[in-house]
C-alpha cells in the first residue's frame, strides 16, 4: 500500500461525507471485499462514484459495448472512491462527446492536432480498448470471444485525432491513479501458465519496439508497471502495423498524478540501472521514443478554466474539488 493511496483514502471520504454530489444514502460506509469501508459507497449507490453528468450515459456506454467495470457489480462500476478506472471516466467520458475542448486539452501534449476523429458511437474517447483484433495472441477460452477490459489487454482509453501532417494518430492512453507497485514477478499467472510464452513470439520479431540490447532478459519486463507498459506498447506496435482504424500511428499515452511519487519505484531488480523512475526506464528501453509519452495529470488538467470552457465548467469544478492534489501546487 502506497502513501498517496492511504492519503487519497482520507481525501475521498471527506469528499463523500462534505460534497453536495452524493446521496445521504451514499455517505454510509460501503462493503468492499467483506468489510465495511469509509471510503467506498454502498453497492447500491456506486453509480454516484461517477461526476453526476455521465453516471447514467457512461454506465450505458459501458454495457452496450460490454465493458467491464474493474471491482463492479450489477453493471455498476466499483464502489471504491480510489478506483483508477473510475478516475479515468471521470476524467475523460465528459469529454468524449466535447471534440473542441478535447482537442484543446490533447494539443498540450501534441501540438501537431488538427482535429479529433471519432472513435466509437460518435464519441471522442472510447474505453478499455483492445483492438479489432487478438492482435497479441492473447488466450480467448472456450468461446473465442475477448472481453474489454477483463482477461486481455486493454488501454484504459483511447483517442485519435488528424494531424497537420496529413497522417492519423491512435493514442492508446494508460492511466494511473493510485497505483503502488512492488517487486514480484508475474512471469507465472496463478494457474501456473508461463506468461512470457504468450507474448515472446512478438518479442523476438526483427521490428520489435524495444531496445533488447539493454535487457538482461525477456523475464525482467513480468514486474509491473514493466508488465503493462511492455503489453500496452505491443499493442500499440501492431496495431500501427495492421493500420487500425485507418491509423498510420499508434502510440501510447501514460498519465499519472505527480503527486504519486509511490509509482515512481524501479520495480524489476534487471532494470534498476536503467533509470531513476519505472517511466524513465521505459523511455530508454524504447527504439522509438516519441511512441511513448508520460505527463502529469496536474500539468494536463489543473489550469483548466470554467469561464474560457464554459461547456465544461461544471466538470472542471467537480475534478478540482474531488481531486484536490490536482491545484495543490498552483
Amino acid at each position: 500500500m502506497g502513501i498517496f493511496l492511504d492519503r487519497e483514502k482520507n481525501r475521498q471520504t471527506e469528499f463523500k461525507l462534505n460534497s453536495p454530489f452524493f446521496s445521504s444514502e451514499a455517505r454510509a460506509d460501503g462493503m468492499y471485499k467483506g468489510k465495511p469501508r469509509p471510503f467506498c459507497l454502498r453497492p447500491e449507490c456506486a453509480h454516484e462514484n461517477l461526476f453526476p453528468e455521465i453516471r447514467q450515459p457512461a454506465i450505458q456506454f459501458f454495457t452496450s459495448h460490454g465493458i467491464k467495470w474493474h471491482d463492479g457489480q450489477d453493471g455498476k462500476p466499483s464502489n471504491h472512491l480510489c478506483s483508477s478506472q473510475v478516475c479515468c471516466v471521470n476524467f475523460l467520458f465528459p469529454l468524449s462527446d466535447k471534440p473542441e475542448e478535447l482537442k484543446d486539452i490533447f494539443t498540450q501534449i501534441y501540438p501537431e492536432i488538427e482535429r479529433m476523429v471519432p472513435v466509437e458511437d460518435g464519441r471522442y474517447v472510447s474505453f478499455e480498448w483492445i483492438g479489432e483484433r487478438n492482435y497479441l495472441n492473447e488466450k480467448t477460452g472456450r468461446t473465442g470471444k475477448r472481453t474489454r477490459g477483463a482477461n486481455f489487454t486493454s488501454a484504459d482509453a483511447v483517442v485519435i485525432f488528424d494531424r497537420q501532417d496529413g497522417k492519423r494518430q491512435m493514442v492508446l492512453i494508460e492511466w494511473k491513479y493510485t497505483e503502488a507497485y512492488g517487486s514480484s514477478s508475474l512471469k507465472f499467472a496463478a494457474s501456473g501458465t508461463d506468461r512470457t510464452r504468450i507474448y515472446e513470439p512478438l518479442f523476438l520479431l526483427d521490428d520489435c519496439p524495444f531496445k533488447k540490447d539493454l535487457l538482461p532478459g525477456f523475464d525482467a519486463l513480468f514486474y509491473e508497471p514493466f508488465y503493462q507498459f511492455m503489453r500496452q506498447q505491443l499493442l500499440a506496435h501492431e496495431m500501427e502495423k495492421a493500420h487500425e482504424m485507418g491509423a498510420d500511428v499508434v502510440s501510447v499515452l501514460h498519465i499519472a498524478p505527480a503527486a504519486n511519487t509511490d509509482f515512481h519505484k524501479v520495480t524489476s531488480p534487471g532494470l534498476v540501472e536503467l533509470g531513476d523512475t519505472a517511466v524513465n526506464v521505459w523511455k530508454n528501453l524504447l527504439a522509438t521514443e516519441h511512441r511513448f509519452v508520460s505527463v502529469n495529470t496536474e500539468d494536463l488538467f489543473a489550469d483548466l478554466n470554467g469561464d474560457a470552457l464554459p461547456r465544461i465548467s461544471s466538470w472542471i469544478v467537480y475534478v478540482h474539488t474531488r481531486y484536490e492534489w490536482l491545484t495543490a501546487m498552483s
